[in-house]
């Protein structure tokens, strides 16, 4: 197919696309669910687990093979973007007065699930046909245990933020928790890829590449950054200009030494000066990432997760495994946590509850193990359905905690007098 034949199919694909990701938006938002879960949905609806099962033809004609390329780079555009302003978002909360508690909630965040993950799949073995031939059994529980490590800080941020809960102790503590857990499972991811390369000199081109990497950020994009954003002379155009340059210069650095573009694209966003013209581009950015960017992400993500390979048994129930190995090893470690560092029962499970959501972070790590050769089809589905699980639950379990301490509120007597 010739790029003049697959521009109209971009166009008609994206379209589909939006609308469809809007269209599950609305509908899960009645139930309160945030609009990234909804396309997260929408993807997966789009691939073949829905529509290429009930209209293969409808489905392979809006998504024909060749498009998958295209997607693919468009899809990067919006998680380069997506994850500087996650890597802002990161320096904007602080931890003020907290490193204790959110440092034993983060270290059981990281530590319990990723224990459950790797001794899931050394236990498992070749017995069920998950894991990808070729691969070191190692790499593969390592990759497993760091997904289920994995918390979605940006997408948790936002839930506070709407809910209304950024001045209370769980979300003070969840936040500070979120982030260290965040840049401590990418900084793990890195070592799983750099081990997974197998060959040494990939894997010193990834460890020396990292070192230089660490120093042009401090010492090159750190001050180079806040010139951009200091300068009176520039316009806010130009500022914005200035600033996606650099950052697509960094992504372009990470990819080529092997630690993938998210980890340039969140460095920068960690070190841009915190400043009204960086929050006026931050926003300019913003709309356009998550309107039109990331949709295609999903979907890409969507076209390549098959729901119709749980119909192995033994594939179905490792999955369910996988969830439920999720769900205890983050909601219940960091609620553990919470609770041994002195934390009430209504705030340590508001954490476990936030930090168990993993969201789009998850979805990312994923599709940077498939296209490091580390993940088979069958192991990111398993994997996408615990993404797509535990972000579901966040939101219903919240609401049921609050109903719940509600109703054990005693009514005082004038109340009850008041009321008549």
């Amino acid at each position: 197919m010739s790029p003049v034949e697959l521009a109209p199919r971009f166009f008609i694909a994206v379209a589909a696309i939006l609308l469809v990701c809007r269209l599950v938006a609305w509908l899960l938002g009645k139930v309160g669910q945030p609009a990234v879960v909804s396309e997260m949905l929408a993807g997966v609806l789009l691939g073949p687990s829905l529509l290429g099962l009930l209209l293969p033809g409808v489905q392979a004609a809006l998504f024909p093979r060749e498009l998958y390329p295209i997607l693919y780079v468009v899809g990067q555009v919006g998680l380069v973007i997506f994850m500087f302003q996650a890597g802002y978002a990161f320096r904007s909360h602080r931890i003020h007065g907290l490193f204790g508690t959110a440092g034993a909630v983060s270290a059981a965040g990281v530590v319990v699930p990723l224990a459950l993950g790797v001794l899931l799949v050394l236990g498992t073995g070749d017995r069920v046909p998950v894991l990808k031939p070729g691969v070191p059994i190692g790499v593969s529980a390592a990759f497993v245990g760091v997904a289920l490590a994995i918390t979605a800080f940006p997408m948790m941020a936002r839930i506070i933020t709407e809910k209304g809960h950024a001045g209370t102790r769980h979300g003070a503590v969840s936040l500070a928790a979120g982030a260290i857990d965040d840049a401590v499972a990418w900084i793990l991811l890195a070592c799983v890829l750099a081990v997974a390369s197998g060959a040494i000199v990939p894997a010193l081109t990834t460890i020396g590449g990292a070192v230089i990497f660490a120093v042009l950020i401090w010492y090159v994009v750190r001050p180079l950054s806040a010139r951009l954003m200091g300068s009176d002379r520039m316009s806010d155009a130009t500022r914005l200009l200035g600033t996606v340059a650099l950052l697509f210069l960094i992504a372009w650095y990470t990819d080529e030494i092997g630690l993938y573009a998210v980890f340039g694209a969140f460095a920068v966003g960690a070190v841009m000066p915190r400043m009204a013209r960086t929050e006026s581009v931050v926003n300019t950015l913003n709309p356009i990432c998550q309107i039109v960017f990331l949709p295609l992400f999903f979907t890409f993500s969507g076209l390549r997760t098959e729901f119709a390979l749980l119909s192995d048994p033994a594939v179905l129930l490792f999955a369910l495994v996988c969830v439920a190995l999720a769900v205890a090893g983050k909601f219940g470690g960091c609620w553990a946590a919470a609770r041994m560092r002195g934390e009430t029962q209504p705030v340590a499970l508001r954490v476990g509850a936030l930090m168990n959501a993993r969201g789009l972070m998850q979805l990312i790590a994923l599709n940077v193990g498939l296209e490091a050769g580390i993940v088979g089809p069958a192991m990111f589905t398993a994997l996408v359905l615990v993404a797509l699980v535990t972000t579901l639950m966040t939101t219903p379990v919240l609401s049921w905690l609050e109903r719940r301490e509600a109703s054990r509120i005693p009514v005082s007597p004038a109340a009850v007098v008041g009321s008549h």
